[in-house]
């Protein structure tokens, strides 16, 4: 069995290993293939039987191109990048990780919320620099310092990753409401559910958990902006594109958001025109809330079992049936 990973560098690039794979096949690990010249793809791929992909797309031409495919596996939840239609009608079933990230972007989402309330690097780094120690005071501060405590985080979608991110910030005090299409009572003892308009009118920080849909796509825009509190803060380590990205950055500049925390971009890498990295009060990171090394070994695990069930003739995580 040929099997190929044609993006694993950043599910691996050093700290992990690929022998519980080596287990079950002859295994050829590249750490990129290119996202849009389909020929390098088609040409790693050849013969092989098993296809790993993370970001490099799987096209139809690629498909039709490589007619060993028998089964292919996402290092990832998202699998848009893979022509799932297409592979389900050759036959081709497809498997995501379908959960391993739920502790870490959650804790994530946090982390940048209390950068934005403390901005402890900053300080840090003019105290490495001198400032504390040439200042006239005994302390200083040089943004708004934010308290928690009573305020209201709303958050959209409040699947397994809104919930952990409402209970860390109901630990801290916050007052917790939620919408989402689909109630539980987990959800329940956590936040209360309220409509989308009651979210963008009493947050004082908003979240976004949820998943990338026609519905939600822009969800944060212009308008439901001018619903929100002024000064509000929003969180989005979930997709880029859930964001209008002109409207957020008009919307720091004027000062009716007061400042943003933001782990995902609408293309990514991050492009120099995007009006993001100019605006006020922004904090970008480089999509890496899903990247602790406990949760790669998550992924890597899962991706091991989805192959040993494929091989065994019950493949499972099967997203195209």
């Amino acid at each position: 069995m040929k099997i190929v990973v044609l993006d694993g560098y950043t599910e691996n690039p050093g700290d992990l290993s690929w022998g519980e794979l080596e287990k079950l096949g002859q295994v050829t690990v590249y750490d990129r293939t290119s996202l849009t010249d389909e020929e390098e793809a088609i040409a790693r791929i050849g013969d092989a039987q098993v296809v790993i992909t993370n970001k490099t797309p799987i096209t139809k031409r690629v498909i039709d191109a490589c007619p060993s495919i028998r089964y292919i596996a996402m290092l990832a939840t998202g699998y848009n990048v893979v022509d799932y239609a297409y592979a389900k009608e050759k036959g081709i079933p497809l498997s995501n990780v379908p959960s391993y990230g739920t502790a870490a972007v959650g804790q994530f989402a946090i982390a940048m919320l209390l950068e934005i309330c403390h901005h402890v690097a900053h300080h840090s780094d003019t105290v490495h620099a001198g400032k504390w120690e040439n200042c006239q005071d005994w302390c200083y501060w040089d943004y708004p310092l934010i308290e928690l405590d009573g305020k209201t985080m709303g958050i959209i979608g409040f699947g397994r990753i809104g919930q952990q991110t409402g209970k860390i910030a109901k630990a801290m005090g916050m007052d917790i409401i939620a919408y989402d299409s689909f109630q539980n009572d987990a959800g329940r003892a956590i936040a209360r559910y309220v409509d989308l308009d009651t979210l963008f009118a009493q947050s004082d920080v908003i979240a976004l958990h949820c998943p990338l849909f026609p519905d939600t796509q822009g969800i944060i825009n212009r308008e439901s902006i001018a619903r929100m509190k002024d000064g509000v803060i929003i969180l989005n380590n979930s997709r880029g594109p859930l964001v209008v990205e002109q409207d957020l950055a008009d919307a720091l500049d004027s000062g009716k958001v007061y400042a943003a925390g933001l782990d995902v971009v609408s293309t990514e890498p991050i492009k120099g025109d995007n009006p993001l990295l100019k605006a006020k009060n922004c904090i970008i990171t480089p999509h890496i809330s899903w990247a602790p090394k406990e949760s790669r070994q998550r992924i890597m695990d899962c991706t091991v079992e989805n192959v040993k069930a494929y091989l065994a003739g019950a493949p499972i995580h099967v997203v195209n049936r």
